[in-house]
């Protein structure tokens, strides 16, 4: 209880500076939203700059059709830029009042710009995969078709394994500072590995969503 409370602290603080950035700093700063590492797609535009790893693996797990997840890179700059001349598809309200705007930027390329009061706190961007964002203990999953699914809290930390919805299991242990590898598992074994560094991961597990953050909190919803 200790340890949860600690991250939730920190979080929050984080979550706070975030907000002071973006108000500071909004149509002033241009993160590369495009931009990725040669393994791994776009991911998430917060406050701090930090390289994208490889992308994430797949295993012939259960059930069929499992997507990987989008690693997730955290970049400098209080907003991201769109395509030049691109229009929102459509806004979504997330759980804590604050809206996802979603953009479309090519096929299974989409963008969602996370905006409180007019200030763009966070981007994912999902381009080919998945991404994902623990929004101090509100989960967001943006899909590679352009879906954004988000729900509060109901996180577990690791390292440990748990339970999740939709059936499946999450093997979580800790590589280092601020990286984490969660294993999820199905009826016929391990179908995906997440991990992170330095940043949160997504997952859209066949209408189960998953994000695992790089505190080790791993949270899914149907």
């Amino acid at each position: 209880m200790t340890t949860r409370s600690a991250r939730r602290t920190v979080r929050t603080a984080r979550s706070a500076g975030l907000v002071a950035l973006a108000a500071a700093a909004a149509l002033s700063l241009t993160a590369c939203g495009g931009s990725k590492d040669a393994a791994a797609g776009p991911g998430v535009t917060v406050a701090a700059a930090h390289a994208a790893p490889s992308g994430t693996k797949a295993g012939a797990g259960s059930p069929a059709g499992l997507r990987n997840e989008t690693p997730l890179s955290l970049r400098a700059g209080a907003s991201a830029g769109t395509a030049k001349g691109s229009s929102p598809v459509r806004t979504q309200t997330l759980p804590d009042g604050s809206k996802a705007v979603i953009y479309r930027l090519g096929a299974q390329h989409y963008r969602a710009k996370i905006v409180n009061r007019g200030a763009v706190l966070a981007t994912l961007e999902a381009n080919g995969r998945d991404a994902g964002l623990d929004a101090n203990d509100m989960f967001i999953v943006l899909t590679l078709d352009g879906r954004v699914h988000s729900w509060m809290g109901g996180g577990h930390q690791g390292p440990g394994t748990f339970r999740l919805a939709g059936g499946w299991k999450a093997e979580v242990t800790k590589l280092g500072e601020l990286r984490y590898r969660a294993r999820i598992i199905g009826h016929d074994g391990v179908a995906a590995t997440m991990e992170t560094h330095q940043h949160d991961a997504g997952l859209d597990a066949n209408g189960i969503f998953i994000v695992l953050s790089d505190g080790g909190v791993i949270s899914a919803h149907a």
